[in-house]
């Protein structure tokens, strides 16, 4: 076996048709949109690049084969709360099932990683957001949601005899969309309905500034301090709402509000896997206009929870549960909508594990973020419940 260092466009073409190999008779596999995956790569589309670099490699059998890849991460805005050492990430991780190959595919990024200064490294992750290409499956192998990892079972062993151990589990919930949700929504809806100071609302796209000016208020307030994240600018915000425009869903993207303050935010966006499955990794003008009729068709019945959030001061007062029956309101009854699938949360996360449960949905799967110590003497923690 042989690696090779992925360096021009040959090899990463290459490195994007690799993952064909495992998964050409696998049903559930859906390939992710090239442009998707070249987009982690390229330092004019990722901004991660400004605070890291990564590297990739091939691996290729006796014969000349390709039988597994990897990429290898250093982030310095890469941070978990509680973590003791200085960790990189690997990710895009695919293989045969042979354990030497893994390990070889292992070692390549350890040790790149030690020579940046690494003392440990976790997998698989993402050269950027963790809403994308994040975590190993261990439960649930179904057709991925949009950006979501798909793999085969046995990645588990290969890790884990590798030597990984899970920092955290990744918890995916999903529910059908007319589950009639608890009393307790009701009770909340009924008690924050009487409140005139109290609203909520889905997005016009015609409004996007002022929502994206609302976005960035809950973001700053509700997750901006968690594990070192900056503060969102507008701009940012407005160029990510632009980004999402095209295949936004107005009634799937919600705001509560206090005496006209942004308080609360659901957003959720069609599953846009269910036509992406038919476009084999391709994203040309001819797959764009098949988008478009295949979505005003109604092709998608299914749509995914991508963020959730509520300002510090109004969590646990109820105005979440008010809103998400405000939004229940309409796209139970006034949608195509059939089902409902979340982004995963992580298990150290109870308070927004809890309202998913509350929601009745039920666990869908569950992918992992596994973690290896360079010092094989050093104790193994995992990631600190949230308060």
């Amino acid at each position: 076996m042989q690696l090779t260092e992925v360096e021009g466009k040959k090899l990463s073409h290459d490195f994007l048709l690799m993952p064909y190999k495992i998964y050409k008779t696998d049903p559930n596999y859906i390939r992710p949109l090239d442009k998707d995956v070249e987009n982690v790569f390229d330092p004019a589309k990722n901004r991660a690049f400004r605070f890291g670099t990564c590297k990739r490699w091939l691996l290729e059998n006796d014969d000349g084969e390709y039988i597994g890849r990897i990429a290898a991460f250093v982030n310095a805005k890469y941070k978990n709360k509680g973590d003791e050492q200085k960790t990189g990430g690997i990710g895009f991780f695919e293989c045969i099932n042979d354990q030497s190959a893994a390990d070889m595919l292992f070692d390549v990024s350890k040790s790149w990683l030690a020579e940046k200064g690494m003392e440990a490294m976790d997998g698989p992750v993402n050269f950027g957001e963790r809403d994308r290409f994040w975590g190993l499956v261990i439960e649930g192998f179904m057709p991925p949601i949009y950006l979501m990892n798909y793999n085969p079972p046995y990645y588990q062993k290969l890790f884990e005899d590798y030597g990984f151990k899970i920092f955290f589990n990744q918890m995916c919930f999903a529910m059908s969309v007319d589950t009639v949700l608890s009393e307790k929504f009701s009770a909340m809806h009924e008690k924050f309905k009487k409140q005139p100071e109290f609203s909520a609302r889905y997005i016009r796209k015609s409004e996007m500034r002022k929502f994206a000016h609302d976005f960035v208020t809950v973001y700053n307030a509700a997750w901006a301090k968690h594990e070192g994240n900056k503060n969102m600018t507008e701009e940012s915000a407005m160029k990510m709402f632009g980004a999402m425009k095209p295949v936004i869903d107005e009634r799937l993207v919600w705001f509560a509000y206090h005496n006209g303050e942004p308080v609360a935010c659901w957003l959720n966006l069609p599953e846009l896997n269910q036509i992406f499955k038919h476009f084999n990794g391709r994203l040309r003008l001819i797959e764009k206009l098949r988008f478009i009729l295949m979505q005003r068709r109604g092709v998608i019945k299914k749509f995914t929870g991508i963020v959730f959030g509520v300002v510090p001061e109004f969590q646990g007062t109820g105005v979440d549960y008010f809103m998400i029956k405000e939004a229940a309101n309409l796209i139970q009854y006034h949608t195509e909508y059939k089902e409902f699938e979340m982004q995963w949360q992580g298990d150290f996360n109870p308070k927004m594990l809890n309202i998913s449960q509350n929601l009745g949905a039920h666990l869908s799967r569950k992918l992992a973020t596994y973690r290896f110590l360079f010092d094989r003497t050093k104790e193994f923690k995992r990631h600190p419940i949230l308060g």
